[in-house]
């Protein structure tokens, strides 16, 4: 059973991967790979082959195990997996910690990239090899026995914290529910978003209805609900998550993790020789330095921040005028913008997402993914599941060859960690004679469906399918068969959302959006007029989604430079002075659940959906001047940027695929800050 768990040439069996069976199989994995390193360091082998490839097959084994743990850890969570998860994980990080930091296997990744015929290795051979040596340097290997012992010891601390972070904020979210009895507090609410709620209660043993902080529940009180209070109640429970403030506070407050994050953050960029933990995140990234992703931060808030007082002062105006909301609270935004678009522009949200019943959505995504570049998913009913949510397709291309693997899992519930990701499940693969296709994972968080309730998507949520959906391509269509350098993986991070961001841009299609659409009582698809009012709405409060961005961005950098101190609280308030227009209370602690750069790969980097914006922006620019649907297009996206991975800068991929380096302006046009940008 340990040697199926560890195989990378098979799917994951997760019927067998139980918290029990992952202590035996990740030893065993471990010890391979340690096996094969001693080997390697005892030969002294100075080919490729006999050099990489024997690391490259036992990390294989442990990663084929530790992704399929991983992704259970995130979407089906017990008491049981988690403290397994736990133990692996800090496991994990000491044993490649340990090889990181070994001068022995370091010498003779070093002497192999300095040979005679390193030059004439295939170019994806060559940058894997480039790419371990210069990790090797940033995981310490040339530091002093004792400051080399010291960065390992907070590299293992830091993982550790990072998962706790995590668990404290899904614990959080699940530990919180509201019970109602009074239907008449759900008044503004859809039959849907009631049946939701009846679905929670009933699976609770409850009457009436059940509120949680679930994303589809939050997202459906904050707006639509006409009960100020009930929003005010869950805004603050949300807010306040994994927090001194919040309803557990004892329990999961993040506080002190993040204080100790921060501290073992900026240790570790010290050790290394770096200034700040900024400086040392950049090192693997685009951005040259740390002022000039400052400077493009903003320069974007002062062109963004004069539209988004714009759309806050229009906002309240209305929320006073015609809502009779005289101090319009952050808990009322969502709810008055929403009441604000549908008189502007005739756009009622429960009408868009009636046009949007899951079924509809996946069938004309998988339509368009035909049409851009010629795959076809096929459904298979012999693969292991971990949920009855999930599926699986083969991925095949025109000529009906399989070329990759997907598991599709859309829906949110209890265990489930929120918001939207892609994750590898496997690499591609190829060894001699052994071949592995990639697959992927592509989770969501959309609406729960039951017996007699649609699961109904917003307009955002299809947007949202999108972008996690360019991450997917990013992962399927690679032809690099070096798995460090294939796909994302060592992909310059501010460049990852390139792909997923421009997939975003076909939602605002005509056609596109019809072919995904089909009303859940009628089957009507979504009526022309409906549409061009939705557009006519697209950059309705842009500048305040821009400026909420930018918030995330800063904080993150800044916090992480230090320059303005370690309280998070005291940071996320200068920057909201800064760029913000709609503060929260004081007691809101976003901070405690910013998952991205706490438990997360975001950390120093969350400017990269800004950054990366930019490309992804003018790239989609190509699709509009040829048609949208452009298979032509679609090809020369797939070999020039999605296939190759990191085997060459992601600026050099752009510009192959553009014909150009990118024009910052088509950012701005996206958003409607044109205007501003002149």
């Amino acid at each position: 059973m340990t040697d199926t768990l560890l195989d990378p040439l098979v799917l994951p069996d997760f019927t067998a991967l139980t918290p029990e069976a992952i202590a035996p199989a990740l030893d065993a994995a471990l010890a391979r790979h340690a096996e094969a390193v001693e080997a390697v360091v005892r030969d002294r082998p100075t080919t490729f082959e006999t050099a990489w490839l024997p690391l490259e097959r036992a990390e294989a084994g442990v990663d084929a195990l530790w992704s399929a743990v991983s992704h259970l850890r995130g979407v089906a969570d017990t008491p049981e997996l988690r403290a397994a998860h736990a133990a692996g994980q800090e496991k994990l990080v000491a044993h490649f910690m340990a090889v990181a930091q070994n001068r022995d296997l370091y010498d003779v990744l070093t002497a192999l990239e300095a040979s005679s015929g390193f030059a004439d290795l295939p170019q994806a051979d060559r940058v894997a090899v480039e790419h371990a040596v210069r990790d090797f340097r940033l995981a310490g290997v040339a530091l002093d026995d004792e400051k080399r012992a010291r960065f390992a010891e907070v590299s293992v601390e830091l993982s550790s914290l990072s998962t706790e972070f995590g668990s404290a904020v899904l614990d959080a979210t699940d530990a919180w529910t509201l019970h109602i009895t009074d239907e008449a507090r759900l008044a503004g609410l859809s039959a849907p978003d009631k049946a939701m709620f009846a679905a929670a209660a009933q699976a609770k043993g409850l009457d009436g209805w059940l509120v949680t902080l679930q994303m589809p529940s939050v997202n459906a009180v904050l707006t639509f609900a006409e009960d100020r209070d009930l929003r005010a109640d869950v805004y603050r429970a949300f807010g306040t998550r994994a927090s001194d403030q919040g309803p557990n506070a004892g329990e999961y407050d993040n506080g002190p993790r993040i204080a100790r994050i921060l501290e073992l953050r900026r240790e570790a960029a010290t050790l290394l020789g770096f200034t700040d933990p900024v400086a040392l995140s950049l090192e693997t990234k685009m951005a040259p330095n740390a002022g000039e992703v400052l400077a493009f931060l903003r320069d974007l808030g002062q062109r963004a921040k004069p539209a988004a007082q714009r759309d806050l002062d229009a906002l309240r105006a209305f929320a006073a005028e015609e809502l009779g909301i005289a101090d319009l609270q952050p808990w009322d935004a969502g709810f008055a913008a929403n009441r604000l678009r549908q008189a502007r522009y005739a756009v009622d949200e429960q009408e868009v997402r009636g046009y949007f019943p899951v079924e509809r959505v996946t069938a004309g995504w998988q339509s368009l993914l035909g049409q851009l570049f010629g795959l076809t998913l096929k459904p298979r009913d012999d693969v292991a599941l971990y949920h009855d949510d999930a599926c699986y397709y083969d991925v095949a291309d025109d000529s009906g060859e399989v070329f990759a693997g997907l598991y599709l899992d859309l829906h949110a519930r209890p265990g489930k960690r929120g918001g939207a990701w892609m994750a590898q499940a496997r690499p591609r693969l190829r060894d001699g004679n052994n071949v592995r296709v990639p697959v992927a994972y592509l989770v969501c968080n959309f609406a729960p469906k039951g017996a007699d309730q649609p699961s109904l998507l917003s307009h955002n949520d299809v947007v949202t399918l999108l972008h996690e959906t360019g991450h997917c391509l990013h992962h399927l269509f690679t032809r690099v068969d070096r798995p460090s350098i294939a796909g994302t993986s060592g992909f310059e991070w501010d460049a990852v959302e390139l792909p997923s961001q421009l997939m975003e841009d076909f939602a605002w299609d005509r056609a596109i959006l019809t072919a995904m659409s089909g009303h859940h009582e009628t089957g009507a698809p979504l009526p022309p007029e409906l549409f061009d009012r939705m557009v006519a709405a697209r950059r309705f409060q842009s500048g305040m989604f821009i400026v909420r961005q930018l918030e995330f961005a800063l904080f993150d950098l800044l916090l992480h430079l230090g320059t303005m101190g370690s309280d998070p609280m005291e940071v996320i308030d200068a920057v909201r002075d800064e760029v913000s227009v709609l503060r929260p209370p004081e007691w809101h602690r976003f901070p405690h659940a910013f998952s991205h750069i706490f438990a997360g790969g975001y950390a120093s980097g969350y400017y990269s959906y800004l950054w990366a914006e930019v490309l992804a922006a003018d790239g989609f620019g190509r699709f509009a001047e040829n048609g949208l649907i452009d298979r032509a297009t679609g090809t020369a996206l797939r070999e020039e940027v999605l296939a190759r991975g990191a085997t060459r800068p992601a600026a050099e991929s752009f510009r192959a695929f553009r014909g150009r380096d990118a024009d910052p302006v088509a950012m701005l046009v996206r958003h409607g800050l044109l205007e501003e940008a002149r």
